[in-house]
């Protein structure tokens, strides 16, 4: 069989819905997204990171779908069962009410096991009568891989050349070359099931009965709320630091314990724009902040789990030869990502290109040292004792730096415009190297703390006396400019500079002027300080949690509550956030991300601490 993209299919209904009106399941080995109506627009399977079954939202006509809605008008309204990631939409129409639960059945959680890889949709009549409308439309490999269909004993079998699925279902079927489709009506207390099956390798086909899906149905909710019960977090703002929570799990990988950034590839950081980057995998620095706000909560397991994940998977010396680590890996370990473009994808609302791969990979990011080895400490207090083994790979991380943090990088924000000396990477170096002396300090651990003091205090001072600019009355982004940067805010939270410092108070004074709006923060200004690519962006959401924690610690509490419930509102209605906020409200990049999930938890826990 020759395979080729798939021709464009006949448009259905609108033809993107807004990043927003999206909510997440998944089986902590991938994830579909799900829409306000009913189309699942966005699965990979079998894992976070492979080639795309359904991927509407990124081409809605070649991209493939999974719809399921009411098939006469009707408004929608979507919710996750409490303390569960187990999502309904609701349809209300003019003759009754029916709802669609979506969920993925969580396999065991043990390293290197697979299992079943099912998403499951039972769709309920609560409510008088509703019609319904199905279509299983898969496009095999992002819609570059041909497949057929054929049905046995009653299952629909999808087979292309890379993957194969089955699709079960308790209310009769229709087929065509490539699709399926169904259409009925339920009444009060009706219900049915559709349930689409890997059926690679040795996992073979099987039904989904009412009773099974009611099984599976209640076997989800309980794993969730089981492992929701761990949170040790009673403050204020309980449910949307739990919903932050329990999409970080959704966000891991449990046979390695890895954490992605992000479920999806090319969202638009801009409508129209090129800023379209593949977050599919771990970055040492947001796995790094995850395990904070993880333990912060009480979740010791995952916390381990990334741990392991790190000393299984990655060690220093595999970098590409600038340093000892790479910025990002796979969920495997696995250390090439290479970046190509899929140009027979339109890309979400037009905005293309589409990439897979990401050749940030290759940059020089020193910041992630000092990330990496806060969370090592971090774990050591909170949870376990470091292992030896362990803290040898420590040392060598740390006599890199001590020997190469006034590098020029890349920086936190992967610029493509060439390296910098940024204040931010000279930040973390600093943070590397003062968390392992008290690690070593309270461990009684051996190290070469004369050099390593030196290192660290040398960093110090190069900040203070380059970073600051006299003429701004503020540190800066990079050593002698006059450009502000939000990665900054980080300097009292990484406990570098007092919160009350004078030199900090008229910083966070100059950020608040210059790169916040209504509590969103820009993370710098691409005009005065070129990044090396087209266009503007919007607010970046994580930068909008560190200004609160820089308030909350400069004690200005007032101010930083009313941050942070504004900031609370540019959730969607599911209390999901993508990467950044655009002008009107609207969410942009890649969603949800974890970085920013992880910290509003931080956020929430520490006004929430401060306001008593």
């Amino acid at each position: 069989m020759v395979h080729t993209p798939y021709p464009e299919d006949p448009p259905r209904g609108p033809r993107y819905l807004p990043i927003a009106e999206h909510g997440l399941i998944g089986d902590l080995r991938t994830v579909a997204l799900v829409g306000s109506n009913g189309t699942i627009d966005w699965y990979c399977c079998p894992a976070f990171d492979a080639p795309s079954i359904f991927a509407a939202i990124l081409d809605a006509e070649r991209g493939g779908s999974f719809e399921l809605a009411a098939a006469v008008p009707a408004r929608t309204k979507q919710f996750y069962f409490p303390d569960t990631n187990v999502l309904i939409t609701r349809f209300f129409t003019e003759d009754g009410v029916g709802e669609v639960q979506d969920f993925m059945p969580v396999a065991a959680e043990a390293p290197h096991e697979t299992g079943r890889h099912r998403l499951i949709r039972r769709v309920v009549c609560v409510r008088g009568t509703v019609p319904f409308r199905m279509l299983v439309a898969p496009r095999f490999d992002y819609g570059a891989v041909a497949h057929t269909v054929r049905t046995v004993d009653g299952l629909v079998l999808f087979e292309s050349s890379v993957r194969s699925l089955a699709l079960t279902s308790t209310v009769a079927l229709e087929c065509d070359a490539r699709d399926a489709r169904a259409d009925f009506k339920l009444s009060e207390g009706e219900s049915a099931v559709f349930a689409l099956d890997q059926v690679d390798g040795a996992v073979a086909p099987r039904g989904c009965a009412h009773a099974e899906a009611e099984h599976e149905f209640n076997a989800t909710v309980a794993y969730w709320r089981r492992w929701l019960h761990q949170s040790r977090y009673r403050g204020r703002w309980r449910e949307m630091v739990h919903r932050s929570a329990l999409t970080l799990k959704l966000l891991t990988y449990a046979p390695t314990g890895a954490i992605i950034a992000a479920p999806t590839t090319s969202l638009p950081e801009q409508l129209g724009g090129e800023r379209n980057w593949d977050y599919r995998y771990v970055w040492v620095r947001d796995a790094a902040f995850a395990v904070y706000a993880l333990l912060r909560l009480g979740f010791s397991g995952e916390a381990e789990a990334f741990m392991r994940f790190l000393t299984t998977h990655i060690s220093p010396g595999c970098g590409d030869g600038s340093g000892p680590l790479q910025i990002m890996y796979g969920i495997d370990g696995r250390a090439d990502l290479p970046e190509r473009v899929l140009p027979h994808l339109e890309g979400h609302r037009g905005s293309a290109p589409v990439r897979i791969g990401n050749a940030a990979v290759g940059q020089l990011q020193l910041d992630i040292y000092g990330a990496l080895i806060d969370s090592i400490y971090l774990y050591d207090k909170w949870a376990q004792p470091i292992p030896s083994g362990q803290w040898d790979d420590v040392c060598h991380l740390v006599d890199w730096v001590c020997d190469n943090w006034d590098q020029p990088d890349e920086g936190v924000w992967e610029t493509r415009g060439g390296r910098k000396d940024f204040l931010y990477s000279r930040l973390m170096c600093w943070v590397a190297i003062e968390r392992a002396i008290r690690l070593a300090t309270h461990r009684g651990l051996p190290a070469d703390h004369r050099r390593w003091r030196q290192a660290r205090d040398t960093i110090y001072r190069r900040i203070m006396d380059r970073g600051w600019s006299e003429r701004r009355r503020a540190f800066v982004q990079y050593e002698g400019g006059d450009v502000l940067d939000a990665s900054l805010l980080m300097m009292p939270l990484a406990k570098f500079i007092a919160p009350t410092d004078p030199k900090w108070l008229s910083t966070l004074d100059a950020l608040t002027e210059d790169l916040v709006s209504d509590s969103l923060v820009y993370r710098y200004d691409p005009q005065a300080s070129p990044d090396g690519l087209r266009g503007d962006e919007g607010t970046f959401s994580i930068c909008s949690f560190w200004y609160v924690e820089a308030l909350v610690r400069a004690g200005r509490l007032d101010e930083a509550r009313l941050a942070f419930e504004k900031m609370l509102t540019y959730a969607n209605h599911l209390g999901l956030y993508a990467e950044e906020i655009g002008r009107t409200g609207e969410q942009q990049g890649n969603f949800p991300q974890a970085f920013t999930h992880l910290s509003l938890i931080s956020a929430a826990f520490n006004l929430d601490r401060a306001l008593g």
